[in-house]
């Protein structure tokens, strides 16, 4: 388990991140339909593997075009156990339904589309972005990246993060925009259902200190993820998670909210929730 390698990473990013809820813009989110039908039915023009280095999973960085318009994005067909780590392409799409589902805003447009013969994920590159990772070796940056309002996106990845079993967020898979805005990559290594990912959630009080662990949340972000039913999941993700991995999501639900309720009890809610 990867959590506690990248728990420093994680701090850091809660430490340098948020500016409320939906991290994309209101007008970014209108076009999300928009953009999952161009990912679905664009020309693939343009076609490189990244190198290991690059992206563990070898993706393939695509530029689609169809008519006028052009862009880039990330395809994966990664399916099994690959440096130790069970990947899966699945939960990529996976993870942007459950950002929709909730309202979280923050995951980029993500669809199935086959490539060679082959099916797999196929995510929207967000131009004018870099690497949380590159900019915080850049002092002018990361005095940029110090806000107190800042911080509130790195509680929303945490809540998030713990909601869908990931373990593997670190500051190589946090994209940042030009107006510092925090969009979560890669997360093809989500959905767990080991021990760990049902007793437990990747961030809690056994690994967090308090005042950095979702220090502060959107009311509705947590109403939302309360009023979530197993048959409301298991129709959103049909066909991209079992059953087991369906099973996990609710009982990591149940642990998740049981950690906020323990956040409020120690600062209030009024400090707390927002």
């Amino acid at each position: 388990m990867r959590i506690r390698s990248t728990l420093r990473v994680v701090l850091a990013f809660a430490l340098v991140s948020g500016q409320g809820l939906a991290q994309f813009t209101a007008r970014e989110l209108a076009q999300r339909p928009d953009w999952e039908t161009f990912l679905r039915q664009a020309e693939i023009v343009k076609q490189e593997q990244m190198a290991f280095e690059q992206g563990v999973t070898e993706p393939w960085r695509l530029t689609l075009r169809q008519g006028k318009v052009v862009r880039r994005a990330i395809w994966k067909d990664a399916m099994g156990v690959r440096g130790g780590y069970l990947e899966g392409w699945r939960y990529e799409i996976a993870a942007y339904i459950m950002d929709k589902l909730l309202g979280v805003g923050m995951v980029p447009p993500t669809v199935e589309k086959a490539r060679a013969g082959r099916p797999g994920s196929c995510q929207l590159w967000i131009d004018g972005t870099a690497l949380l990772r590159d900019l915080n070796r850049k002092a002018a940056k990361r005095d940029a990246l110090g806000s107190e309002a800042w911080k509130d996106a790195g509680y929303i990845a945490q809540f998030f993060d713990n909601l869908i079993g990931n373990e593997d967020r670190h500051t190589g898979n946090v994209l940042v925009t030009r107006d510092f805005r925090t969009i979560l990559i890669d997360h093809s290594r989500t959905f767990r259902v080991g021990q760990s990912f049902v007793e437990g959630i990747p961030f809690s009080d056994k690994n967090v200190p308090p005042d950095e662990l979702m220090r502060r949340l959107p009311r509705g972000l947590v109403d939302r993820t309360a009023a979530l039913s197993e048959p409301a999941v298991r129709k959103a993700l049909e066909g991209l998670l079992s059953d087991t991995e369906i099973g996990a999501v609710m009982a990591r639900r149940d642990l998740l909210l049981l950690e906020v309720r323990k956040i409020i009890d120690r600062f209030g809610e009024a400090n707390v929730l927002y």
